[in-house]
């Protein structure tokens, strides 16, 4: 055994079958001898009779990324829950005492600074996916945590995703597809607000692994022109490749953009960035995907934009909060003429292609961090004390 493993051993009591916190149903352990490893803390999302019926469903409560039998074979404990908000949950009760967090940008729990300096024994973060926005990465430096997220895992699931936002804002497919269900058959009052994507200028804030794909999906569409706004450049060999140009400031950046797709993570420099003030110099009736972080843009000020005309339609699968609440304005808000919301729970990055690929590479971390063995370097968010990435802002 490890040195490392050695010096966080302790002693945890045994367990059997369905462990009960808080009333929520843990999934089940085994017997741990008096003596055992690890307490690793998953926050995943509730799969119910979906989860059951499809066992590719890792990401969820039920199936549990699919590591129980191995972390219980090496002697860890392994709680999963979805319970995770208030003091009283079981996020915040077991973090106490927990050594490894495991947690999922769908369901995030959210590792505040405060959080932090309550759980002494936490030296690792897995994130199941990608974007470790839902931690204070700051604190994590701090303390000296390691962040880590499985970088790659699913960026073709979201570029995929936008590609189908930006299509039904553009076509008007929502409010055509309501019209069906309703009965109905009025092709003008459709066709009156569906445009071709061809020869728009399309633009993403954000030109990172997402953002690329999303231009490289772009190109065959014949748009007019390719623009990306982001503090690094693009190599001048995949700028030529994508075709797309750089725009350094921001509000000439959207100004000339018919449909602008944001692709950046969440930190200080874009929490907020789409406010009302940034919406004032988008083009009249543009579109308005984000699949990347709901906090990047005000919900309110989107909200009124869309209304006023401003912009024409926002659609995308992130939210500002997780769930979001029933009364969330992005749920029911609508253009003039009653369409442009395309907003759906979220998914994008978690599709069973998705979750294969998160689920395994959460797998090679613990077991990178269990032999003590190296990470893969794009996985390192935050090292022993240090950002590893530019990807939260430069540092």
């Amino acid at each position: 055994m490890s040195v490392l493993a050695a010096s966080l051993k302790r002693n945890i009591g045994s367990a059997k079958g369905a462990r009960m916190l808080n009333g929520r149903t843990l999934a089940p352990t085994v017997n741990h001898n008096s003596s055992a490893g690890l307490k690793v803390l998953a926050v995943l999302y509730k799969g119910g009779e979906a989860a059951k019926q499809e066992p590719r469903l890792l990401g969820t409560v039920e199936n549990q990324l699919g590591i129980r039998e191995w972390l219980e074979s090496q002697g860890h404990e392994y709680i999963v829950t979805d319970d995770k908000e208030g003091p009283n949950s079981v996020f915040q009760k077991e973090l106490k005492d927990t050594d490894i967090l495991i947690t999922t940008p769908f369901h995030p729990g959210y590792l505040t600074r405060e959080l932090v300096n309550k759980a002494p024994n936490l030296k690792l973060c897995v994130t199941a996916g990608v974007g470790s926005d839902h931690i204070d990465l700051n604190a994590a430096v701090e303390k000296k945590i390691q962040v880590l997220e499985v970088t790659g895992s699913n960026v073709v699931s979201v570029a995929e995703h936008v590609m189908m936002s930006i299509l039904l804002l553009v076509r008007n497919f929502v409010p055509a597809h309501e019209m069906i269900e309703r009965g109905e058959w009025q092709v003008s009052d459709i066709a009156r607000n569906a445009y071709d994507l061809e020869g728009k200028v399309i633009g993403t804030l954000g030109a990172g692994r997402i953002g690329r794909l999303v231009l490289e999906r772009l190109k065959p569409f014949n748009p007019k022109e390719l623009l990306y706004y982001d503090y690094a450049a693009l190599s001048a060999e995949n700028a030529e490749k994508l075709g797309a140009r750089r725009v350094e400031d921001l509000k000439e950046f959207v100004s000339q953009c018919d449909i602008v797709t944001i692709n950046a993570p969440l930190h200080e420099g874009t929490r907020g960035l789409v406010n009302a003030d940034l919406l004032k110099h988008f083009k009249k009736g543009a579109w308005l995907v984000n699949t990347a972080r709901g906090a990047i843009c005000n919900a309110e000020d989107v909200a009124a934009a869309l209304k006023s005309g401003q912009i024409n339609g926002y659609a995308g699968d992130v939210w500002n909060v997780q769930p979001a609440p029933k009364d969330h304005p992005w749920r029911y808000m609508k253009n003039h003429l009653g369409g442009g919301n395309g907003m759906v729970p979220h998914y994008s990055g978690t599709t069973l292609d998705a979750q294969a690929r998160y689920a395994k590479g959460t797998k090679q971390i613990l077991e990178n961090y269990f032999k003590g063995a190296a990470q893969e370097p794009a996985n390192i968010i935050v090292g022993l004390g240090k950002y590893e990435t530019k990807s939260y802002g430069q540092r």
